[in-house]
């Protein structure tokens, strides 16, 4: 019984078994249609239907009901189809998935080891900071921010980075919209002070959180970029005041630079990013 709920919550029980009868041969055609689209980018029908070998007519009804998903376009003047919006919306969501989180855990990993410290992930959501993923340190006292956790940007290492990359216009309305709550005191809440520290960070290239959400934890981060050099997500690493000391931040903040470079290498970004 076990076995067969296990199966069934994503896959059915002739999920191994790859012949004939597990394919829907319609659409395994039609998919080559689609394939063959964006391959060729900009044909008419009897084009495609010749690099397939398939009938005008099959190729024509695929097209348009590709048509009507926002899958494929059509120019009645020049009679030529082209990829549509709805496959690069798709794909979009495939390289959202891939590019950051799944490509952020071994540099997320490489980075706990080298620092000691639990590494974090995350990206700005609603004016706060959202957390995707974590890798905890092998130490017995250690940060923990669950995938799913929102944070204030004011006062989270992350907040500060991707605070840093944005106009002052921008700058300001995140920071009017909600208010500069004082968690120690050692949060910044007066917005001119707020400011000044940005621009701090983003002339050294990163972020520091010295005790500013709570006392006796500390957090390096540094932004990550996609291929516009906009500042996408954050990539840090925090622990307690007894370890990450004053000299070891200079360090620390080296190590989270080079992890946040390599993630946006990793996922095609921009390492000069917009002034």
């Amino acid at each position: 019984m076990e076995e067969e709920v296990k199966r069934g919550r994503g896959r059915p029980k002739a999920w191994d078994d790859k012949g004939a009868q597990n394919t829907i041969k319609s659409l395994d055609r039609a998919l080559e249609v689609l394939v063959q689209l964006g391959e060729m980018q900009g044909s008419t029908l009897s084009e495609i239907a010749g690099a397939l070998g398939q009938s005008p007519a099959t190729v024509y009804r695929v097209l348009t009901t590709f048509q009507g998903r926002g899958f494929a376009d059509f120019d009645p003047q020049s009679q030529v189809w082209s990829i549509g919006p709805a496959a690069f919306l798709t794909g979009s969501m495939f390289l959202r998935r891939t590019s950051l989180v799944e490509r952020a855990r071994p540099i997320m990993r490489d980075l706990m080891e080298a620092t000691g410290e639990t590494a974090n992930l995350g990206i700005e959501r609603d004016g706060q900071v959202l957390f995707l993923g974590q890798v905890e340190t092998h130490a017995t006292i250690r940060a923990f921010f669950p995938p799913g956790t929102a944070s204030a940007m004011h006062s989270s290492g992350i907040g500060k980075a991707l605070l840093s990359r944005m106009d002052d216009k921008r700058q300001r309305a995140v920071l009017a919209a909600g208010k500069l709550e004082q968690f120690t005191p050692h949060t910044l809440t007066d917005p001119e002070a707020m400011i000044a520290d940005l621009h701090t960070t983003k002339a050294r290239g990163y972020a520091f959180d010295g005790e500013e959400r709570n006392i006796g934890m500390r957090c390096i981060a540094a932004p990550v970029y996609n291929v516009f050099g906009e500042a996408v997500a954050g990539i840090s690493v925090s622990g307690p005041t007894s370890r990450i000391t004053d000299d070891r931040i200079a360090a620390l903040a080296e190590d989270v630079m080079e992890a946040a470079a390599r993630l946006t290498r990793a996922i095609g970004g921009n390492n000069r990013p917009a002034s």
